[in-house]
């Protein structure tokens, strides 16, 4: 595995990273992605399970098809659960311009089979492992929770490989960050009792 040499120790790399939207036209080499998943598959798992196959996506063609299946189908679920009244900005999804995947050249999804209760949450740390990776490697990352409705179609599945039997459960990007992306402000933690 690749460990990179950032000076950041793991909180640091925590509070350093960044949903960024906004990426160079630069696709990762294999050794690269190679680091990333190395990082993730040591993620915690319930009962040792390790869930979590990956598929990477760097054909900007296809990238561009499932940007644009993905789009419609998650505006749909936007307005069947109301959330466009809830003062998000969704109305990037009604335009031909916009690219889910912020123009990053490789789409990494972590998918798993239905086999237990914390499937999907092994694969969510395994996630997280990938995206502090990431940040310590200078890379970007943002989660595509939008083309979740496209990625588990059957026909998307058929064409990105993923067996019928198994769902898309976390599709990150990375790539080389296109700029700046400053932090956003957080709530500071709801403590519910201290016993």
């Amino acid at each position: 595995m690749r460990t990179p040499n950032t000076g950041l120790n793991v909180f640091e790399t925590i509070l350093a990273r960044r949903s960024v939207r906004s990426y160079r036209h630069a696709i990762l080499d294999r050794a690269t992605v190679g680091s990333l998943l190395e990082a993730a598959v040591r993620a915690p798992t319930a009962v040792h399970e390790e869930p979590w196959a990956f598929v990477i996506v760097q054909d900007r063609q296809l990238l561009h098809r499932l940007s644009e299946r993905a789009k419609p189908l998650f505006a749909e679920e936007v307005r069947r659960a109301g959330l466009e009244r809830a003062g998000h900005a969704f109305d990037a999804f009604a335009s031909p311009d916009f690219d889910i995947f912020h123009d990053a050249g490789t789409l990494i999804v972590i998918c798993a089979k239905p086999i237990g209760p914390f499937v999907a949450a092994d694969c969510w740390l395994a996630a997280e492992n990938l995206m502090l990776a990431a940040c310590a490697m200078g890379l970007g990352t943002c989660v595509i929770g939008s083309s979740l409705p496209a990625l588990n179609l059957a026909e998307m599945k058929a064409e990105l490989s993923i067996p019928a039997d198994y769902s898309a459960i976390a599709p990150i990007v990375v790539g080389h960050p296109g700029g700046a992306t400053p932090a956003t402000p957080r709530k500071q933690p709801l403590i519910l009792g201290w016993h």
